[in-house]
């Protein structure tokens, strides 16, 4: 269950000085879904402005908003006219980061039936390698003309939360994410917080574009058997025992599993982007043991703001 406290003016899109941006040429990266199991390629194109980011699934058309968050286990999917794209947050999370407003997201699959976006090493690093290979260019409308940037600023505090896990927001001058994790069953990973504040372009690609994502060792078989992460390997997550500690060492980063948090709660907020602007608010965000679920319930809570 979930809980939250709004009022109706809790969000203003305020002007971010900058024009909407959209990547200067195609680019395509190919790999294994987690989940499904199964190859699919993405090619990440220009777009106009104004259209912020989409995928095209075949024929099909899935905006990367959070009116089409479906909540599904251990990735976040969006879903409309019964087709879907699981397994976006790595990406989106690049694409935000790295201030690609506006682009056309192609994904081709082996098996039309299951659209999933490639797990690659676990992290979002690859993503912001192909971004980075494609470049970045001012977007323009179908006029011809450039469009500014806006940013949702929080107004108003709130609260969302799951049981014993929250997401708090706060009014703040900038972005700020706070992010706590706590696996008591897992020693090793154990109780670890997260700081930092404005995770523009340069702090993300060295700081957080890198953390893979984790997985316990000891739900690995139960997970499988409920067919999830049938294409989860060592080279794509960092696995911990309960008993053994990590089974694939070294880490990235001592702290890997909290900054992957980060990264996940970047990509599933960038689903508040609307019409090639911001999707991160402008905010102090504090979250204690959150996952992708609660993720989505705090951003579908500030997308219902007008």
């Amino acid at each position: 269950m979930t809980f939250v406290r709004n009022s109706s003016t809790l969000i203003s899109w305020i002007s971010t000085g900058k024009l909407q941006q959209t990547v200067a040429n195609c680019v395509e990266v190919t790999g294994i879904g987690l989940h499904s199991g199964k190859v699919s390629t993405v090619r990440i194109c220009p777009e106009l402005a104004g259209e912020g980011r989409y995928f095209e699934l075949g024929s099909k058309v899935i905006q990367a908003s959070i009116d089409f968050a479906k909540e599904s286990p251990l990735c976040t999917t969006l879903c409309k006219d019964g087709h879907s794209i699981s397994t976006v947050e790595h990406l989106l999370s690049a694409l935000e980061a790295t201030g690609v407003d506006n682009c056309r997201l192609e994904v081709e699959t082996s098996d039309p039936s299951s659209f999933e976006v490639p797990i690659l090493d676990g992290s979002a690093r690859e993503w912001v390698e192909a971004i980075e290979e494609a470049g970045l260019k001012a977007a323009l409308d179908r006029s011809g003309k450039s469009c500014e940037k806006l940013a949702p600023v929080l107004t108003e505090p709130v609260t969302a939360w799951r049981n014993d896990s929250f997401i708090a927001a706060f009014p703040y001058s900038k972005v700020k994410i706070t992010y706590g994790i706590d696996f008591l069953q897992a020693p090793e990973i154990g109780c670890q917080w997260f700081s930092s504040t404005c995770p523009d372009k340069d702090f993300f690609s060295k700081e957080l574009a890198s953390a893979r994502t984790f997985c316990i060792y000891e739900q690995v078989e139960q997970l499988r058997k409920s067919g999830l992460i049938k294409g989860g390997s060592t080279e794509n997550a960092i696995v911990c025992s309960e008993s053994r500690g990590w089974l694939n060492p070294p880490l990235r980063y001592s702290d890997e599993p909290c900054r992957h948090k980060v990264l996940d709660l970047m990509g599933d907020l960038s689903l508040l982007a609307q019409g090639g602007n911001q999707g991160l608010p402008v905010a102090h965000i504090i979250v204690y043991k959150g996952g992708h679920a609660l993720h989505t319930d705090f951003a579908r809570c500030l997308s219902r703001v007008k």
